[in-house]
């Protein structure tokens, strides 16, 4: 095979297990994915209602190396037409991104390949790179995710600026939370999501919070809170819920100050340009509100779909193909950061 001095082609193999998926990928020049596996264990973590970190870890070992293994057979590729081994470091749980770590530092050594630690947000962020090959910084990008809610103004590949994160709760782990409260169960996006455009968006109205000195940081937990006590106040007075108009109820507060906060750092930046990464990104209701909220006001709108909001191995590779460029490779002292900072390394 061509090398990419040859051919022009920089092809990466990235490895993704920061929390419950186990997925590997082939991407080249960071936009054309070759392959991209993703080994969910969604089923076992339902049985528990949410993601417990010591069996993720376990079922993580037991499967990277066939999800590699498969990445490489669906692009083609051997490990030697690879240029770089690309791997999530941070944040994440620490036993599931250890697991990722070692192995991409393992295959890395074995195959005298140079290695690239990328941050998971930054992934996400690149996810829009995927199905977006116009898409260049600067932009502005909502991030939503179970663990994280942050607008992020991307001013080139690799050079983020947070001007606004969540205080409390991430979006995504309030819809956990009240998806469990109201009997859905786990996970608990897509089951808002569903049970949401069966119920009445307003039937109840639950708060939108602001908070005080900043039009860009987000709280939830107020309103998380404000669902249990409607759920609390209904059962002692024996009032029937509905939880499907509970579903809509909550998810349109959380839309709401969502594309509300993200107009504003729209309008008061002046970019023309805006995204969204995450798993939360892939919700119906925002996605449409978004795209209603931009269109009015002329901006570009972009999404990736839905299998690329989650957590997902060819974000890594878009991630990697511009750390590569800069050459921001990481050494076999790379080790996981479960906290890691947007911007930090």
């Amino acid at each position: 095979m061509l090398n990419h001095s040859e051919s022009g082609e920089i092809r990466i193999l990235a490895i993704e297990s920061s929390c419950d998926e186990t997925a590997a990928a082939v991407v080249v020049n960071g936009r054309d994915v070759r392959s991209n596996i993703i080994s969910s264990q969604i089923d076992i973590h339902t049985l528990y209602g949410g993601v417990v970190p010591e069996i993720a870890s376990r079922k993580h070992i037991e499967k990277i190396n066939p999800v590699i293994t498969e990445a490489l057979k669906q692009a083609d590729m051997t490990l030697q037409d690879m240029d770089a081994i690309a791997v999530t470091y941070g944040p994440g749980l620490v036993g599931s991104l250890l697991v990722g770590v070692s192995a991409a530092k393992a295959v890395a050594f074995a195959a005298n390949k140079p290695l690239l630690g990328i941050h998971h947000i930054e992934g996400h962020i690149s996810a829009n790179y995927i199905e977006n090959k116009d898409l260049e910084p600067p932009f502005v990008c909502l991030v939503v995710s179970g663990g994280h809610s942050h607008l992020v103004i991307v001013k080139d590949y690799g050079d983020y600026e947070i001007i606004g994160r969540t205080r409390d709760d991430a979006a995504g782990e309030a819809f956990d939370k009240v998806a469990r409260a109201i009997g859905l169960g786990y996970p608990g996006g897509p089951k808002i999501d569903k049970a949401a455009r069966e119920g009445d968006p307003e039937s109840i109205h639950f708060p939108r919070a602001k908070v005080a000195g900043s039009d860009y940081d987000f709280s939830f937990s107020g309103l998380k809170s404000a669902v249990l006590n409607y759920l609390n106040s209904c059962n002692m007075q024996n009032i029937p819920v509905n939880p499907n108009d509970v579903a809509a109820s909550f998810q349109k507060a959380v839309v709401d100050v969502l594309t509300e906060h993200a107009m504003i750092a729209i309008e008061q930046t002046g970019m023309k340009k805006f995204a969204i990464a995450g798993g939360v990104a892939s919700n119906s209701a925002l996605r449409e509100s978004l795209e209603k909220a931009c269109a009015e006001r002329g901006v570009a709108f972009y999404r990736p779909s839905p299998i690329l909001c989650t957590d997902n191995a060819a974000m890594i590779g878009a991630a990697a193909y511009y750390e590569y460029l800069a050459g921001n490779f990481s050494g076999y002292d790379l080790n996981a950061v479960p906290n890691l900072k947007l911007g930090d390394r």
